[in-house]
């Protein structure tokens, strides 16, 4: 193959150049500045010059856009910098509420301006550039660990392969939104509706769908947008010049972003009102679905002093719309008993089509509320969906009800264990205080068993309910103590299923710290605060003697969260519960991830050769890999009969099936570490 001379690479370089610049004219400024046909014939030159030339192939050249082979699976990858929510603010008064709390914690600021920002109704995405070039796309996912869907990214052309910066920092990270616009959305309804295949609900399920495509060509073809509006840089270089949330917005311009061009610099909050009223009607002229506004203060350094919650950024919210209400009518009010022992109302409705899903079930929180809206079997309602998501019951037509309609009664005893229910003083929910409530064990054994907690496959509630029914389990620790021939003998359950149960049950025991302390059903802590946790109290002992002054002082870590935390551990029976789990070898410290300085450099491993898949629950795979390498081990990237063991995480694919076929040892993150250790 004949070498790419020096014209030729030249001419590779001008024509990358001139197709992003039109590129971003035509896609970002709205602004073409040549032909389509002078544009096709440019890039079919490109095309040809890199067949003929692929060592002048770079991931920043247009014609990488689209993928030219399918993707397998989705990798997990964690986020360098968790994805946090938004608090919601759902009129003017709340909004004002929002800014007065942080005023009393940021007292005396001299910049409080609000940068306002069109909340778009799409997927949010991750990106990262490496020098300046696009390496990495992830979803949102659950704000802490999302998907990589990089080669659907690419196709995207309001993201820039390269940016438009001469000397790029060594990493950005950007933050936005991909949305479908609304012409777009139609015309992919009207190709499925051709094809008998069924309609997307709205944009935003379309592109949330869009995104995750196996074929990227598939992704190219459905045009998805995506507008910039968060900008990560480095601690040195430009982020120093970086003052506010304006700034980072007109640099991601620069950089060859499209930017919401509806934003605006508020001085107060007055401002931010009108810009909230003026938007609520004049959204029906955008191309596109927005469904509230983004509210940030704009100063850097005010933002850093406000800080986090343990789910939202002190210093931003979103401001959102009335959401689509549709009548409905009420056939019967039940209720329904959670792991806390909350008692919370819930009403069962006709069947109702609201916001792209249908709905037949709101909840009406607690007996406040019942009283409150004098809700009655019978009645006919209006619903939306709180949010766009949570389905709500706002008011009750009352010149609709059945004469006959009576008011309606929280019951006395638990539904469940026909205990006597309490209001707890100062409370607003009803609890069944029976600790051997079934509702309550049930509720605790699910979300122990759940994806985010100790994530046991295979035990979902069905099988918790036969296990409780039967007497087999009564906390969470009797199911580590549980035999096959126990689970063989429920219904619908075989030998092999009752086998591939124990050995998920087992396998939970190397779950990581912060997966235990999340599946303990610990009030107010889910699994970012467990992690926030594990990482300050790196062992249950440290943790349940913490104070509650040491735990508000962690970062992340509010005042509820401490107080429900202290308390957690000054019940006995939650006590013994720990001491339970610790006797079972459930993992209530943090792993060592460090190799011993006896056992360092002394080959110990040497000859054996390792791969690594799916998501370990600490370590990196690039940490993982030097802990092998260390103690003399191989890591390589592929199974074969070579290969002496497999470590194995979470989501573990096509690698896992393999070894198991050759009969490879498996190894766990833990079963690792004791390995190298050993």
């Amino acid at each position: 193959m004949t070498a790419a001379t020096p014209d030729i690479k030249q001419r590779v370089q001008q024509l990358k150049q001139q197709l992003q610049k039109a590129g971003y004219a035509y896609y970002v400024l709205d602004n073409p500045i040549m032909e389509d046909e002078v544009y096709d014939r440019l890039y079919r030159q490109l095309q040809d010059l890199e067949s003929q030339y692929p060592e002048l192939i770079t991931p920043d050249s247009p014609t990488q856009r689209v993928g030219d082979r399918l993707a397998s699976q989705f990798t997990s990858i964690k986020h360098n910098i968790p994805l946090y929510s938004l608090e919601n603010a759902f009129n003017l008064s709340e909004l004002a509420k929002w800014e007065t709390k942080w005023q009393k914690q940021a007292p005396d600021t001299p910049d409080s301006s609000y940068v306002c920002e069109l909340k778009i109704d799409g997927s949010a995405l991750a990106l990262t550039y490496e020098k300046g070039v696009l390496v990495r796309g992830v979803t949102r996912g659950d704000g802490v660990t999302g998907e990589d869907i990089t080669q659907n990214v690419r196709t995207i052309r309001t993201i820039p392969l390269r940016l438009n910066l001469d000397n790029p920092p060594n990493l950005v990270e950007v933050r936005g939104e991909a949305f479908l616009p609304l012409d777009v959305f139609a015309n992919i309804n009207k190709e499925r509706e051709l094809q008998g295949e069924s309609l997307f609900a709205n944009p935003r399920n379309a592109a949330a769908g869009t995104l995750r495509q196996l074929d990227s060509r598939v992704v190219d073809r459905r045009k998805l947008n995506f507008f910039a509006y968060t900008l990560h840089l480095p601690p040195s270089g430009e982020s120093t010049a970086l003052q506010s949330q304006w700034e980072s917005l007109e640099l991601l311009q620069a950089m060859g972003f499209l930017v919401n061009p509806h934003r605006q610099l508020c001085p107060s909050v007055l401002e931010v009102e009108k810009y909230y009223q003026y938007w609520e009607t004049a959204r029906d002229n955008l191309p596109y679905m927005t469904d509230g506004v983004v509210v940030k203060l704009n100063n850097y350094q005010l933002q850093k002093q406000l800080g986090f919650t343990q789910k939202f950024p002190r210093w931003a919210i979103a401001l959102k719309y009335p959401a689509e209400e549709a009548p409905t009518l009420v056939k019967d009010i039940i209720v329904n008993v959670g792991r806390t022992g909350a008692v919370t109302p819930m009403a069962v409705m006709e069947p109702v089509h609201l916001a792209g899903t249908t709905v037949q079930r709101a909840t009406l929180h607690n007996s406040d509320r019942v009283a409150g809206l004098d809700i009655r079997v019978g009645d006919t309602v209006i619903i939306r969906k709180a949010g766009e998501i949570i389905p709500e019951i706002v008011r009750v037509i009352t010149d609709l009800r059945p004469p006959d309609a009576q008011p309606y009664q929280m019951p006395t005893q638990c539904p469940e264990c026909k205990s006597t229910l309490i209001r707890p003083s100062g409370e607003a929910v009803t609890r069944c205080v029976n600790s051997s409530c079934p509702a309550i064990l049930r509720g605790s054994l699910v979300h122990w068993t759940s994806r985010d907690a100790l994530d046991i496959r295979g035990l979902g509630e069905k099988i918790v309910v036969l296990l409780i029914d039967n007497n087999l389990v009564r906390s969470i620790a009797d199911l580590y103590t549980l035999r096959a021939e126990q689970i063989a003998s429920l219904e619908r359950m075989g030998a092999k299923s009752a086998d591939n149960l124990i050995k998920a049950i087992d396998a939970s025991k190397q779950q990581s710290y912060a997966r235990v302390l999340y599946g303990l059903g610990i009030r107010y802590v889910g699994s970012v605060n467990a992690q926030i946790l594990a990482k300050n109290f790196p062992n249950i002992e440290l943790l349940s003697q913490a104070s509650i002054s040491s735990l508000e002082a962690v970062y992340g870590i509010g005042e509820e969260i401490a107080l429900s935390v202290f308390q957690w551990f000054r019940n006995p029976a939650n006590l013994a519960l720990v001491e339970s789990l610790q006797k079972i070898g459930l993992q209530l410290s943090v792993a060592n991830n460090t190799v011993d300085n006896k056992i360092a450099n002394t080959n110990i491993l040497a000859g054996k050769t390792f791969v690594i898949t799916g998501t370990l629950p600490s370590l990196k795979r690039s940490e993982a890999k030097k802990i092998i390498e260390q103690v003399g081990g191989k890591v390589t990237g592929s199974v074969s009969s070579k290969t002496d063991y497999l470590v194995v995480g979470e989501n573990a694919g096509s690698k896992l099936t393999k070894a198991e076929q050759l009969g490879i040892v498996l190894l766990s993150e833990q079963k690792l570490l004791e390995l190298v250790n050993s």
